[in-house]
């Protein structure tokens, strides 16, 4: 219900972002997909953590926004340049994270002005922290973007960034419940 509810405010013009914590194997990337399929009539935008990618900066990121990179020409200059630099199209100093994280936000929003944007980021436990920090940096702007960021992460919580986005843990079923269900 609480996804169904991010969805439709989406499509009202309405962004946030929802942390879904719990153990491993206890649903919350089928709940990343049963979003997914309810977002028809948005763009889904997918990323996974992944363990050996780690120690790679702006790896989680740049899997996220590849598909959105033709919009980088919208960019301002300093944003256009930074992001370009953090995914590898340019040679330079590593760029601010500050300004990486602006980029991926106006690009982001750029391109939820077509239509409500859904973005799933799976495994967050196993992101790079550059990449860790940047989608939460975004996460606590968005306002009327029409943009849903849905977290994915292992309890006990690892990604301090993420610390005072809402959240919602997602719990197993008690016994006598499992037992009705099957």
């Amino acid at each position: 219900g609480r996804l169904d509810q991010l969805l439709a405010r989406a499509r009202l013009g309405h962004s946030a972002a929802l942390v879904l914590r719990g153990e491993a194997g206890i649903g919350k990337s089928a709940l990343l997909e049963y979003a997914a399929e309810r977002a028809e009539d948005c763009r889904v935008l997918r990323t996974v953590g992944v363990e050996w990618e780690m120690e790679l900066p702006f790896a989680g990121v740049h899997q996220l926004c590849a598909g959105l990179l033709e919009g980088g020409a919208r960019l301002p200059a300093p944003q256009s340049a930074a992001l370009s630099t953090a995914f590898g199209l340019s040679s330079g100093p590593q760029p601010d994270r500050f300004i990486v994280g602006l980029a991926v936000l106006s690009l982001l929003s750029n391109s939820a002005e077509e239509r409500p944007l859904v973005c799933l980021i799976d495994d967050v436990q196993w992101l790079d922290h550059s990449s860790a920090q940047v989608l939460a940096f975004v996460a606590r702007r968005l306002v009327a973007e029409s943009i849903v960021l849905l977290f994915a992460e292992r309890e006990p919580s690892q990604i301090e960034e993420l610390g005072g986005l809402p959240e919602l843990v997602v719990v197993g079923l008690a016994d006598a419940t499992a037992r009705r269900l099957l």
